[in-house]
């Protein structure tokens, strides 16, 4: 049974920093893509930053470009997350594909539509 098990959010005041932990277990292989997703109160759940293996592709999302990183370690994927913003304020969520769907991070994000899901982690940027 696949799982993905999110940790690391929390309330960090503006200017701060965060780093998020996805542990997967079940997959045979490891996924080729998995990412990150951010849910705000009141919208839709949208695309932050993925990361494939088929392309060695990374995308992240225009607002966060320079101060969140994304980064892989077989099947644990992390975001840190820098010079946080109150806008940053979400429910983070750990996603990844099925094994040996091919698709680039860009994809992904953007309307790959993820096979699994993590339970979220709330990030809260607030002074």
């Amino acid at each position: 049974q696949v799982q993905l098990v999110e940790s690391g959010g929390g309330l960090v005041q503006p200017g701060g920093s965060l780093r998020l932990s996805c542990a997967a277990s079940g997959f045979a292989l490891e996924p080729n893509a998995i990412g990150w997703f951010r849910q705000a109160p009141g919208k839709e759940r949208a695309g932050v930053s993925c990361i494939s293996r088929s392309d060695a592709s990374i995308y992240y999302t225009d607002s966060v470009k320079g101060r969140f990183t994304i980064s892989r370690d077989k099947n644990t994927v992390y975001l840190q997350m820098n010079s946080l913003k109150p806008e940053d304020t979400a429910v983070y969520y750990c996603a990844a594909v099925r094994e040996g769907r091919i698709i680039t991070a860009q994809a992904m994000c953007l309307r790959g539509q993820p096979n699994y899901w993590g339970q979220g982690t709330q990030v809260t940027v607030s002074s």
